[in-house]
């Protein structure tokens, strides 16, 4: 449970950066963004991996499309 709560903060927190940069006022660049990103995505593709190897995987093959959503202001702004 404490894993699943930790992970949840982190995605908020990632979010968090992403409208933030969106918006202009981030203290981060997109590279910074995509380095947590990526760290991000392996953390829940592991977690992942031993109870849900089809999930794991889908989500693994997602990473670019994901990217794509989360860089883009446009698309972003309708998550």
């Amino acid at each position: 449970m404490f894993t699943k709560l930790s992970l949840k903060n982190q995605v908020d927190d990632l979010l968090g950066q992403f409208k933030a940069f969106h918006n202009g006022g981030a203290r981060v660049s997109l590279a910074e963004l995509r380095q947590k990103f990526e760290l991000l995505l392996v953390k829940v593709v592991t977690l992942l991996q031993d109870d849900d190897p089809s999930l794991a995987a889908a989500v693994s093959s997602s990473r670019e499309s994901i990217w794509g959503v989360l860089s883009d202001p446009k698309k972003f702004a309708n998550i």
